[in-house]
């Protein structure tokens, strides 16, 4: 059964998360809803969990997904654990499994934030502050890690090409490093795409 569930966000010129809430306690989430009032987080939508989570975020498209369980089940880690590869947010659980392993798996799975014990509803909104903080300075730092990548790869692409033209061209390394430029530049491309065509066309000649 679903349950829409709105508040009233006061703060003018805040940037508005909505929440998807999973929960299967309706007097809980009305507590949860009731003391983010006035705060920048929406509770929009509240499911059951034995729903089916990834149509629930395909649905409602929620900036935050906060879990009140028992204990994850190995469907939500899943699911978790695709939203995180595919559409990355910030998720919150809450659960009264405590062991390691659960933990562990849940962490891995994309949880940013796993708390344990009862939900005490004045420690919510801090809870989501500190959640949200931390997925968006781990996505700052893959976002870094990637483009660091990207660069090393096409550093690498171009001394490739750069070697091929001068072993079969017999050109210095600054006349092989000019020859791909001016064709990055009449062409339009990228230097990394034309190294990746010279080396094609260089590799077996």
């Amino acid at each position: 059964m679903r349950h829409n569930v709105l508040t009233n966000d006061k703060q003018v010129g805040t940037p508005l998360l909505r929440i998807l809430l999973i929960d299967d306690d309706q007097q809980r989430a009305d507590s949860i809803t009731s003391v983010l009032n006035n705060s920048r987080y929406k509770v929009i939508h509240l499911a059951s969990p034995d729903m089916a989570l990834l149509k629930q975020v395909d649905d409602i498209k929620p900036d935050i997904i906060v879990i009140d369980i028992e204990s994850p089940s190995r469907d939500i880690l899943d699911s978790l654990s695709t939203i995180s590869h595919y559409n990355p947010k910030p998720v919150v659980m809450f659960s009264a499994q405590e062991d390691t392993n659960t933990i562990n798996q849940s962490i891995a799975s994309g949880v940013s934030a796993y708390v344990v014990g009862d939900l005490e509803p004045e420690r919510v909104k801090p809870i989501l502050d500190a959640a949200v903080a931390r997925f968006r300075e781990y996505q700052k730092i893959k976002t870094e890690l990637s483009d660091t990548k990207q660069q090393l790869a096409s550093r690498n692409t171009i001394d490739q090409a750069k070697r091929l033209l001068m072993k079969k061209k017999k050109l210095s390394e600054d006349e092989a490093f000019k020859t791909m430029r001016k064709t990055a530049m009449d062409t339009g491309q990228k230097l990394d795409d034309v190294a990746k065509t010279l080396i094609s066309l260089l590799d077996n000649f």
